[in-house]
């Protein structure tokens, strides 16, 4: 079975008291990771509470001893790659090396016109997206000053000191599926891939194609880790997975690349995703208010 990790929607009603909660009972119950978002709001709906993303992972790393966390994911497009990097090897360091540095181009319109951000065309949001991951990879890697020339960032000479304790500063990890952008600047930059809402089935055919652009770029495939995020619905007995699902079709939402069941069932598509060679899966868990079935997914799942 792949690493376990749980992964938070931080726009979805976050604040102190139910991160810090969420926190507590992650580690406690022994899950690998805890990740989350990097909203400002939901996509649609009433803007609920969004605790922001670096503070409330800085808080993580000063009171957690074991569980490894980081954005999934942190997008350039209204965040500074030098402040990306500049915050991510500190907040590691703090933690003493367990963020990895989930990084994107950023998708979501509504947040981006509500507060003033140009997420721009997909193909030049593609662009800067690429150009950032390069800046951060750079920052994070060289001992040497550092300059950069691009259409969206540039840098004369920059180095960030303190250096990173790790050499190389946090795992940069790339999340998305497209064969033709995402995956490239994978194989270029990343030590980590993450796939989003994936069957197994698709999930092997991608994670094949990365197999294929690491050896074009001269890279081992064991140098990228694999992994995927997918939304979780789990009860604990047939009665309450009838409650979660609330009417919807278990067959769709899998067809979706959700895993859905009771603990047994989770365990099986899990091992399927092992087999198709993810390391670590991160489920998405959207109730941050209810624990309780957190603490039986973990009875379920974890040794």
């Amino acid at each position: 079975m792949p690493e376990i990790a749980l992964m938070i929607e931080g726009q979805n009603g976050v604040n102190w008291e139910r991160w810090q909660a969420v926190v507590r009972r992650a580690e406690r119950l022994g899950f690998h990771g805890l990740f989350r978002s990097d909203h400002f709001t939901n996509a649609e709906g009433p803007v609920e509470d969004s605790l922001e993303l670096w503070t409330s992972l800085t808080w993580l790393a000063d009171n957690t001893d074991e569980i490894e966390f980081g954005p999934l994911v942190t997008p350039v497009s209204f965040r500074h790659p030098v402040f990306t990097a500049r915050t991510a090897k500190d907040v590691d360091d703090l933690a003493d090396g367990r963020l990895t540095l989930g990084v994107g181009a950023g998708w979501q319109e509504r947040e981006h016109e509500t507060f003033g951000f140009d997420l721009l065309d997909v193909p030049e949001r593609f662009d800067r997206f690429e150009e950032g991951v390069e800046v951060i990879s750079d920052l994070l890697e060289s001992d040497r000053p550092v300059s950069f020339d691009g259409d969206y960032y540039e840098l004369d000479d920059a180095l960030l000191r303190p250096r990173p304790d790790r050499p190389g500063g946090p795992p940069i990890l790339v999340g998305g599926n497209g064969p033709n952008r995402t995956l490239p600047l994978a194989a270029a930059f990343a030590d980590e891939w993450n796939g989003v809402y994936l069957t197994p089935e698709r999930f092997a055919e991608l994670n094949a194609h990365l197999d294929d652009l690491l050896d074009a770029e001269g890279r081992d495939p064991d140098d990228v880790a694999r992994s995927t995020m997918t939304r979780v619905v789990y009860g604990r007995d047939d009665d309450e997975l009838a409650e979660v699902l609330d009417g919807r079709d278990p067959v769709e939402l899998r067809e979706r690349g959700m895993i859905v069941g009771t603990g047994s069932e989770v365990a099986a598509h899990l091992d399927r995703l092992d087999d198709a060679g993810a390391d670590r899966v991160m489920l998405q868990w959207l109730d941050v208010t209810a624990l309780d079935r957190l603490d039986g997914l973990a009875d379920d799942l974890l040794p």
